[in-house]
């Protein structure tokens, strides 16, 4: 177990449960969405941790709706729902996964799944968010494009992204090893 990401996970409920967190407040009129980075080696220490948070906040703050999205589990019911889950694991046996890429790219945009991650959710009734699974979509889904997406449908509800890589307050490095290249803004959640 890594004890120095153990510290900054154990940080996590007081700071999900602080007024300004929930409230957004102190941003600067940005939205609340945060990252909280970590060593992609320590991925399995973050799911066991995210189960426990979820289970602590549901039985001693029942109050407060939270809600974890597996973005893994979310692809899967997204192309299930679609009957494309047979048709792309025989496509990329058949074609390799550039093709499979090419031809998921359309029913994949973030047009497409994020306002169907919010429905299935039901973000209405939501205090909330809380996404993983970002190395386990990726190149599926990219965690800039799907955030990107997601401030104009979350509105001022505070978003936390657990991130297997680096966030530098400005850019995202998956695997600690693959730029985005793209600016993103968020906060960090604990630095």
């Amino acid at each position: 177990m890594n004890q120095q990401l153990q510290d900054r996970l154990n940080q996590i409920p007081e700071k999900l449960l602080s007024e300004a967190f929930l409230e957004s407040q102190g941003l600067g009129n940005e939205l609340g969405f945060w990252i909280f980075d970590h060593p992609p080696e320590d991925e399995l220490q973050v799911r066991e941790y995210l189960v426990f948070l979820v289970n602590l906040l549901q039985k001693k703050h029942s109050h407060l709706k939270v809600v974890h999205i597996n973005l893994l589990q979310a692809l899967k019911d997204y192309l299930d729902g679609r009957n494309f889950t047979e048709k792309a694991i025989q496509m990329q046996k058949s074609k390799g996964d550039k093709a499979l890429l090419k031809a998921i790219a359309g029913p994949l945009h973030m047009d497409k799944f994020a306002p169907y991650l919010m429905q299935q959710i039901d973000i209405e009734n939501q205090d909330v968010v809380l996404i993983s699974g970002v190395g386990s979509v990726w190149p599926v889904l990219r965690a800039h494009n799907l955030l990107n997406k997601l401030h104009a449908l979350l509105g001022h509800k505070p978003l936390v992204l657990f991130y297997p890589g680096a966030y530098s307050g400005q850019s995202l490095t998956l695997f600690n090893k693959i730029p985005s290249n793209n600016y993103y803004r968020a906060f960090k959640l604990v630095p």
